[in-house]
């Protein structure tokens, strides 16, 4: 009886880490048993409110933080919006190239800025379709996140929008030139 419920133990734990038990002749006469599995690659990632989160690439996911409320709400780091850059004034049209005035700008901007760490967000006016937005918004925040590295800033995340969250109406030209924009969310 023992001996069943520990191959049964056995089996729920391959099982639970996502791997496949095998048994050759050989191993079933020794009474011995091989387990292969996968090698599960955990990512961590951090929401507006500064809350790191971990995922592992079979989807189940957790909170960083080990602290909570009474609520059970994981308290995390708090985050800010603590930069808006209007994209036109650092980027040409439909580049993710920073201009080199541009650069010098954001690098005094992260020097001087008092945070953690910093989640940059790249937005887009509705202009051009929804996957050219998006693939240009993550460019730019890309672009402005590698600024925030060369001068030894800590990037948290790094997410594009494209036309997804505006700020103004994109009916307008000086509304869709407010949604052209790069955010720097401050996470102290």
């Amino acid at each position: 009886m023992a001996n069943l419920i520990s191959k049964s133990v056995t089996s729920l734990a391959a099982f639970a880490l996502g791997a496949v038990m095998t048994v050759t002749a050989a191993e079933a006469q020794q009474g011995t048993r091989t387990v292969t599995g996968e090698r599960y690659a955990p990512t961590i990632w951090v929401d507006p409110d500064g809350c790191e989160h971990w995922v592992m690439d079979d989807g189940f996911e957790g909170y960083m933080s080990p602290h909570t409320t009474r609520q059970g709400i994981p308290v995390c780091h708090r985050g800010n919006v603590c930069g808006v850059m209007n994209s036109d004034q650092f980027f040409a049209t439909n580049s993710h190239r920073i201009s080199a005035s541009g650069a010098a700008r954001l690098q005094e901007f992260f020097r001087s800025a008092q945070a953690t760490s910093f989640i940059i967000a790249g937005h887009t006016d509705s202009r051009a379709s929804d996957e050219y937005n998006m693939k240009l918004s993550y460019n730019r925040a890309n672009a402005v996140a590698a600024v925030a590295k060369s001068t030894g800033a800590r990037i948290a995340d790094v997410r594009g929008y494209g036309e997804r969250m505006p700020v103004a109406s994109n009916r307008t030209a000086g509304g869709m030139k407010q949604n052209r924009r790069v955010e720097i969310i401050c996470v102290r």
